[in-house]
């Protein structure tokens, strides 16, 4: 892929570039800094690898959403709709609710507590105050002001790249560490639990559903196989570009923990890590990394509510104003936070959440862009059908494995 990526490179299709940013922003939200900095702080650079073969597995997915948008003109959830019966449509569509409504509430969790770090606020109204911010974005989210949309959420990634960078500055990484954690292996229960988590609920179902309707508002409909292929073009570079950012992220989020918070207590928690940050890195560099989860939750969970729009008008064809739909699903994070709930512990469990959608997302996408009467010419080949394929297993079982260690208690 990165062979044709390099083909496609034109000043042209740069220019086409912005929806896989859109998309990315679901690789680098609050649930993910928290799996990233657990598994440094714990494990030092072991599970660097993970994330690596995480990115690849991203690219290779969020290409083939996009694609499907691309190529056919419809969304994956309008795709489904129109091969389920209306039974079918509501039993995935609830299922799709309910983990894109796990997702937000992680989303509103990590802005509520980055305004906790930063001001002090109580977390219950950080959450509000999240919320409101991300309404405001949401105004931009339709195909007239697409463009706008994707600038705003473009300058909140580059803030969060900066805010979790900025540790690695004062304190570089050991390379040989970093070299030595691209090695493949496990240390005990735990740390597949942290594998499964990191690598399994890396690719999003939101983040695969929205992907295909961000190419169609972003350039409309196919009209004929030469605009098709400059498209398909310009897209895997895109994909390719957001997501090598998002990966180098994540990675940076262990890294720094493996290099400056290994083997403190207490870092399991989102606070936790930002303490001890403080306390090896400064307050600045703590403040930096508060300012980068801050931006992230208000992204992702304007990215979060997009996505939920696409589902619904896809597989029951009814849409409702975002505004109204972001403040109905704010409802159920904002009483997370007010009764109480332990916000590491309430991030977990979204997790495990989402974890249950992912299979009813990626199973049908790899079976429609294989399908040459779906997508003719442009269907996968026989390379990234293979490769789909291992990454749809390998997916799978990790979340059935993070589930089960969640669920039965082990490595806890």
């Amino acid at each position: 892929m990165l062979q044709r990526v390099r083909k496609g490179v034109t000043a042209r299709s740069v220019g086409l570039l912005g929806p896989a940013f859109v998309a990315a922003i679901a690789y680098v939200d609050p649930g993910n800094v928290a799996a990233n900095i657990t598994a440094g702080a714990k494990y030092g650079y072991l599970l660097v690898w993970v994330l690596v073969v995480a990115n690849v597995m991203a690219v290779m997915v969020q290409y083939q959403a996009a694609k499907l948008g691309v190529v056919t003109g419809k969304t994956l959830p309008a795709t489904l709709g129109e091969r389920l019966s209306r039974r079918g449509r509501l039993m995935f569509w609830g299922q799709a609710e309910l983990v894109a409504g796990a997702t937000d509430i992680a989303e509103v969790i990590g802005g509520a507590i980055a305004l906790n770090l930063l001001f002090g606020l109580p977390l219950p109204v950080g959450g509000v105050i999240v919320g409101l911010i991300s309404m405001a974005l949401l105004g931009l989210a339709n195909p007239q002001r697409q463009r706008q949309f994707e600038h705003v959420i473009v300058a909140l990634l580059a803030i969060i790249v900066v805010g979790f960078l900025a540790g690695l500055v004062i304190n570089p990484p050991d390379a040989g560490g970093v070299v030595n954690g691209m090695l493949p292996r496990l240390d005990g229960t735990e740390t597949v639990l942290l594998a499964a988590s990191m690598l399994g609920a890396t690719v999003m179902p939101h983040a695969i559903y929205l992907h295909s309707s961000l190419v169609i508002d972003r350039h409309g409909r196919p009209t004929g196989h030469r605009r098709i292929r400059a498209l398909l073009a310009a897209t895997r570079l895109d994909v390719v570009v957001a997501l090598v950012i998002a990966g180098t992220v994540n990675i940076a989020l262990l890294v720094l923990a493996a290099s400056s918070l290994y083997g403190r207590e207490g870092t399991d928690t989102i606070e936790g890590a930002h303490a001890a940050v403080g306390d090896a890195l400064g307050p600045i560099v703590a403040a930096a990394f508060a300012v980068g989860l801050l931006a992230s939750g208000i992204a992702s969970t304007s990215v979060g509510s997009y996505a939920g729009g696409t589902i619904m008008s896809g597989l029951i064809r009814k849409r409702i104003p975002m505004i109204v739909r972001r403040s109905v699903t704010l409802v159920p994070a904002v009483v997370v936070l007010a009764i109480g709930v332990d916000p590491t512990m309430a991030l977990v469990i979204s997790q495990v959440v989402l974890s249950f959608g992912i299979p009813f997302a990626i199973i049908p996408l790899r079976r429609y862009t294989a399908d040459k009467r779906l997508m003719g010419p442009f269907a996968d080949n026989a390379w990234l059908r293979g490769a789909s394929a291992a990454a749809v297993v390998a997916i799978v079982v990790l979340n059935v494995a993070l589930v089960v260690l969640t669920v039965t208690g082990i490595g806890g």
